[in-house]
C-alpha cells in the first residue's frame, strides 16, 4: 500500500476484495434492473408484449431471426410456435413473418422442411396478404448463385442440385395446392424473379430450368409461363445481333491463333470456361443455352393444345416485334414437327397481310415471315411455295389494277408499303428456290410477274438491290420477265438522289426483315440445322447480276431520256457511278440471306 492511499483511506485498485465485498457486489448487481434476450423472450412472447401495444419486442426478435446462426431444433421450435399463433399474426407483424419465411431451408433436415411447410401454408391460407412474400421467398431458391457454373452445365443441374430444388418445387406444389388464390400471383413473382439478362448464363439457364418444370405439375401455367419466357429471351434477343455473334467469335479466333493468351491460361478457379460448342457473346451463349432447353422440350410441342398457345403467343409477342434475331425460331422449330402446323402458321400469316383492317406495320412483318419461311423451310412441299407464290402474285396483280383507275394515287413507299413488301416477297421467293421453282417454268409463266415488275409503282424501286438483281437474274434466264432497264433506271436515279441531297432519301428502300436468316447459336443449332436450306446462287444469277452493271454509258439504255433523273444533274451522277459505293448497293452476295 502506498503512502498516498494510506493517507487518504481510499482503496488502492490494486487491492483484492475480501469475500463480504464480493457477495455485497453479487447482490447489487441481482437488484439492478436486467433485459431478456430476443432468443429467451421468444416468438410468443414477443408477440404477446406486441398485442398489448409494445413492438419494441417484436422487431428484435425479427432482426434476431434474421442474424441469428439457429441449429435445427431452434427453427423446429419457432416455427411450431409460429403455427400456434397464425390467426394472430396479422398484417402488423409483416416484418416478423418475412424473417419466418426467409429461412434458408434447402439444407436442413426434413423436420425442419416439413413444420416450415406447414407454417408458411397455415399463414398464407389464414392472410392472404403474405401470399406474395411466401411465394417470393419460395421462388429465390430457383435462381442459382453467380459462382454455382460447375453446378449447371448447359441448363442441367447437378444430381445433388436437383435434389434440393425438388424439396422447393415440392413446397411451392403443395402451396398452389392449399391456396388457390396464390395462382394470381406466382407469374408476377416468377417474371419479378427473372435474372437480369446480363447475369452469367447458368443463373438464367438455371432460373428457366425450373420455370419449365413447374409447368410439369401445373399445366394451367403453360400459357402464362411460354408468353413470358419469350418475352424475357427476347431481351436477351435483341442484346444479342448476329452481327455481333459473328464479328466476337472472329476476334477469339484471331486470338488463338495470334497467340494472344486465351481462357486456358487462366488459373483462377473462379473462371468457367466456356462449353467449347457454343458461341463467346455472352448475351449470345445464355440465349443459345436457353433455346436448347426449351427446343428440348419436344414432348410438350408436339400436343395440339400447345401448339395453339404458341401460336396465339407468336401473335401477340413475337410478330410485333423488331430487330430479333433467333427467338422466332422457336416456331420454325415446332412448325417442322407436324406438317398441319406448318399449314396453320402459314394459314394465319396469311390472313393477316390480306386484311385491311391489320396495321400496316404487322401486315408488312407477316408477309416478311412469309417468305423467309418458305425460303428456308425444308420440310415444306414445294406445292406450298406454289400455292403461296400464287396467291401473292395474284394480290399484287389484283393491287395494281385497283391503282391503275385511280391515276392520282399516291405512289410513296409508306402508302404502298403492304404492296411492296408482298412484292419483294415474290422476288426473294423466286430467286432464292429458283432450283426447286424453275423445273416447272409454265407455272412461272402463268404468273403476273411482269406486270408487276414493269408496274407504274415500281416495286423494284424500293426492294433491297440484291433481292432485286437476283431476281431480274433468274427471270432474265428463263425468259419470264426483263427487269434490267427497270434496275439501271432506279439506279441512276438513287444516285442523283445522293446528290441532290447529300444523303439517300429514307424512303429509297423497304425495310426489310428476313426473320430466319442464317442461324447463328452453335448449342442449340442442331434443333434447326435438319430442317433448314442454306441458300445456293442459281446458275447464270452471278454472271447476269455482273454483267448488267458492267455496261457502259454510253450503251443506248443508259442515254435515253429518263423522267427520274434531272439533266442538270447527269454530270455528277457520272462521276459517282465510277465510286465502289455503287458497285457495294448492288452487289447481290450482300443480301441478307443470299450468302448463306
Amino acid at each position: 500500500m502506498s503512502a498516498y492511499t494510506s493517507k487518504t483511506g481510499v482503496t488502492s485498485i490494486l487491492k483484492s476484495f475480501s469475500s463480504a465485498d464480493r457477495e455485497r457486489a453479487k447482490a447489487a448487481a441481482i437488484n439492478k434492473v436486467r433485459f431478456a434476450t430476443p432468443k429467451e423472450k421468444g416468438l410468443l412472447e414477443s408477440v404477446r408484449a406486441a398485442q398489448g401495444g409494445n413492438f419494441h419486442l417484436v422487431k428484435e426478435f425479427s432482426y434476431y431471426l434474421l442474424e441469428a446462426d439457429l441449429d435445427d431444433d431452434e427453427v423446429l421450435q419457432i416455427m411450431k410456435d409460429g403455427r400456434k399463433i397464425v390467426h394472430s399474426l396479422t398484417p402488423d407483424f409483416a416484418d416478423v413473418v418475412e424473417a419466418l419465411l426467409s429461412f434458408n431451408w434447402r439444407k436442413r433436415c426434413p423436420e425442419v422442411v416439413e413444420a416450415y411447410t406447414e407454417f408458411s401454408i397455415d399463414i398464407m391460407v389464414a392472410h392472404n396478404t403474405y401470399i406474395p412474400i411466401g411465394l417470393s421467398k419460395c421462388i429465390v431458391h430457383w435462381i442459382p448463385g453467380d459462382l454455382q457454373a460447375a453446378d449447371w452445365v448447359n441448363g442441367c443441374p447437378a444430381e445433388g442440385t436437383r435434389t434440393e430444388l425438388k424439396t422447393v418445387h415440392d413446397i411451392l406444389n403443395r402451396i398452389l395446392t392449399a391456396v388457390p388464390m396464390a395462382f394470381d400471383v406466382v407469374i408476377d413473382v416468377i417474371s419479378a424473379k427473372f435474372p437480369y439478362f446480363k447475369k452469367p448464363a447458368h443463373v438464367t439457364a438455371g432460373y428457366l430450368y425450373n420455370v419449365l418444370w413447374l409447368m410439369e405439375y401445373k399445366p394451367m401455367f403453360e400459357e402464362l409461363v411460354l408468353q413470358l419466357v419469350l418475352q424475357k429471351l427476347l431481351i436477351l434477343d435483341v442484346n444479342a445481333p448476329r452481327d455481333e455473334i459473328v464479328e466476337t467469335d472472329e476476334d477469339e479466333d484471331k486470338m488463338d491463333e495470334g497467340g494472344v493468351f486465351t481462357i486456358d491460361d487462366i488459373t483462377s478457379d473462379t473462371v468457367v470456361k466456356q462449353p467449347e460448342d457454343s458461341v463467346v457473346h455472352p448475351i449470345g451463349h445464355t440465349l443459345d443455352t436457353c433455346l436448347s432447353m426449351l427446343y428440348n422440350e419436344g414432348k410438350r410441342w408436339a400436343a395440339n393444345r400447345f401448339f395453339k398457345t404458341l401460336l396465339y403467343i407468336f401473335d401477340e409477342v413475337l410478330l410485333p416485334s423488331h430487330n430479333t434475331h433467333h427467338v422466332q425460331f422457336v416456331i420454325f422449330h415446332v412448325c417442322s414437327i407436324r406438317s398441319a402446323y406448318s399449314e396453320a402458321f402459314l394459314s394465319s400469316l396469311w390472313l393477316k397481310v390480306q386484311n385491311p383492317n391489320v396495321s400496316a406495320i404487322i401486315r408488312h412483318a407477316a408477309v416478311g415471315y412469309i417468305a423467309s419461311y418458305l425460303a428456308r423451310a425444308k420440310f415444306v412441299p414445294l406445292s406450298t411455295i406454289k400455292l403461296y407464290l400464287n396467291e401473292l402474285s395474284n394480290w399484287a396483280n389484283s393491287y395494281i389494277g385497283d391503282s391503275d383507275q385511280y391515276s392520282s394515287q399516291n405512289g410513296s413507299l409508306k402508302a404502298n408499303m403492304v404492296f411492296f413488301s408482298v412484292c419483294q416477297s415474290i422476288f426473294y421467293l423466286i430467286a432464292f428456290r429458283a432450283k426447286d421453282l424453275t423445273k416447272d417454268l409454265h407455272f412461272l409463266q402463268l404468273l403476273p410477274l411482269s406486270r408487276i415488275a414493269m408496274s407504274h409503282l415500281n416495286p423494284l424501286r424500293y426492294c433491297l438491290p440484291a433481292v432485286a438483281t437476283a431476281f431480274a437474274g433468274v427471270t432474265r434466264t428463263h425468259q419470264l420477265a426483263y427487269c434490267h432497264t427497270v434496275l439501271e433506271r432506279n439506279a441512276r436515279r438513287k444516285l442523283a438522289t445522293v446528290y441532290g441531297h447529300d444523303k439517300a432519301m429514307p424512303e429509297e428502300t423497304l425495310e426489310t426483315f428476313f426473320p430466319f436468316d442464317p442461324y447463328m447459336l452453335k448449342l442449340s443449332n442442331k434443333y434447326i440445322e435438319p430442317n433448314y436450306l442454306v441458300y445456293k446462287a442459281h446458275e447464270m444469277e452471278e454472271s447476269v447480276a455482273t454483267e448488267t452493271f458492267r455496261r457502259k454509258r454510253g450503251d443506248s439504255e443508259m442515254v435515253e431520256e429518263d423522267d427520274f433523273i434531272l439533266a442538270d444533274k447527269r454530270q455528277r451522277m457520272n462521276e459517282l457511278s465510277k465510286s465502289q459505293e455503287f458497285d457495294k448497293h448492288f452487289h447481290f452476295g450482300t443480301s441478307p440471306g443470299f450468302n448463306s
